[in-house]
């Protein structure tokens, strides 16, 4: 999915599409796309320069990171990226990082490519822990089972076996 520079001409135009889930992403990601991706933004130009100001919404199925099972996340994502020509890029590798340069991406061939920007904007949505339900009971450490979907029969006190001879240290000097 590649927008073609060339195509915008005036300082501001628009740019709104509706891409379904197999079209986006890749296989190794993260999450799955999983209903249709909403693309609508507005292309601002300055010469050679452009800037790409909108929104994503879709939905991404994930893991949940406590109990394993697949959850929906919706994304209603704003967006804000300049785009500037490949040619641009700094290639000094001393160079301090500015606030600027992480807004900044770039592009080749008069193309910009939409699902690098899409896959961007979805992992910038992701939360740091992908729960389920805020209050996801997740996995017992021993069995592997569900909390959320039943109760388990381990024990619920563990103890590490290479501590016992701790343990019978505090007992004989009782």
């Amino acid at each position: 999915m590649l927008l073609e520079l060339t195509r915008y001409r005036r300082p501001l135009e628009s740019f709104a599409r509706t891409f379904q889930p197999q079209d986006v992403g890749a296989p190794d990601d993260a999450y799955r796309v999983v209903a249709p991706v909403d693309v609508a933004f507005d292309v601002h130009k300055d010469k050679d320069r452009f800037r790409l100001v909108g929104t994503v919404k879709t939905e991404l199925e994930l893991p949940c990171s406590r109990c394993l099972e697949p959850f929906r996340l919706a994304v209603d994502a704003p967006f804000d990226v300049r785009y500037v020509p490949s040619s641009d890029a700094a290639t000094d590798p001393e160079r301090e990082i500015e606030e600027d340069d992480l807004e900044t991406s770039y592009y080749r061939d008069e193309q910009i490519d939409l699902n690098e920007l899409l896959r961007e904007q979805f992992y910038l949505a992701l939360p740091m822990k992908p729960l389920c339900q805020a209050d996801c009971k997740g996995l017992c450490a021993q069995c592997g089972t569900n909390l959320n979907a039943g109760r388990c029969d381990c024990a619920p006190a563990w103890e590490d076996p290479r501590l016992a001879a701790l343990k019978n240290l505090r007992r004989n000097d009782a």
